[in-house]
Order: structure tokens, then sequence, then C-alpha cells
């Protein structure tokens, strides 16, 4: 894949996973924490732009900074620690479930000529479902790594990826095979 047209999406991964079945998930996002971290790395190193797309927790005058804050305040400190933006990532606050939603995205997306998005994060079954619809609509080509999206339960994310598989037609290699041009 060509690396000026790609682009890491990171999805809700600042969180405080304080809600109804964020134990569950917060147990199953540590699973894959460390696979998106290494992909990270890998698309840093090849020069690719990192963007944050981040619930707002009702923190609409806020910046990365204070929801970060705030969220290492829930379970999902640990997982931040890990996860942590760098400087030169990009963070966008979104109000729903899509990334592209009532945010600039698309905007940034087109100022970066990205043709291309990985998709990582959670949940599999909401936020990345729906983000790699909308992306689909956009016509955007992707990558979806099924070693780095978590949902509630197993069967939850095993859904997404079967209708990601059958209705976007992603490509969902491995976050380990994955390899940057």
């Amino acid at each position: 894949m060509s690396q000026d047209k790609s682009a890491l999406l990171i999805i809700d991964m600042i969180n405080t996973f304080d809600f109804q079945g964020g134990e569950k998930i917060h147990e199953n996002t540590m699973n894959i924490v460390g696979n998106i971290r290494d992909l990270k790395k890998k698309a840093k190193e090849a020069g690719l732009p990192v963007i944050y797309v981040n619930d707002n927790y009702g923190l609409w005058q806020d910046n990365m900074n204070d929801i970060i804050e705030e969220c290492k305040k829930g379970k999902g400190k640990d997982v931040i620690e890990k996860l942590h933006p760098d400087t030169d990532d990009y963070f966008i606050i979104k109000p729903k479930h899509s990334c592209f939603f009532g945010t600039q995205l698309d905007i940034l997306l087109h100022q970066l000529d990205v043709k291309h998005l990985i998709l990582t994060g959670i949940a599999g079954d909401i936020c990345v479902l729906y983000t790699a619809n909308d992306a689909y609509m956009r016509e955007y080509d992707m990558s979806i790594p099924k070693d780095c999206m978590a949902s509630e339960t197993k069967e939850d994310n095993e859904s997404a990826i079967r209708i990601i598989k059958k209705t976007i037609d992603a490509d969902m290699t491995s976050s380990k095979e994955m390899t940057f041009k």
C-alpha cells in the first residue's frame, strides 16, 4: 500500500470504560492494544499520518489533553498509557459512533491526500463498523486488521467482521502481516 495515500485511524482507544459493558470491552481491548501500538509504530516509520478519533465524553469545550486526563480517571488508564497520542498525531473529537459524523475527518483526509484508511479500535461492532461503512460510502479503500479491533463480546466482534467482509470488502490482514511501501 502506498504510504503517501494511507492513514491510520485509532478509534475510541482514549476511553473511560465507565459504562454498561465497559469492563468486558476493556478486557477485550487489552488483547488488542499491543497490536495497535505496534502497527502505529510501523505506520509512523513509514511516514503515515496517525489520527485518533475519539468520543467527547460531554467535554465539548475541552481539548485533547483534558479528554485524556478525564479518561485516565477511569478504567482506561492502562490503555492510554500504552497508546497515548504523540505530539505529531492528529486528534479529532466525535459526537457519535462514526468518525465521519459531525467531524472534520473527511476534510483532513482530503488535505492529507489520503485514499486508503487503516481502521483500528473499539467497539468493532459499533464505532469501527459505522466508520467503515461511512468510509466505504465516501469511496476510501480500507484495511481493518481484525487483530486491532475489539467489541464487548467475541460474538459481536465476529459479527462485525462478517458484515465488513460481506458488504465493504475491506482487507482484514492481521496487523503483523501488514507492510507499508
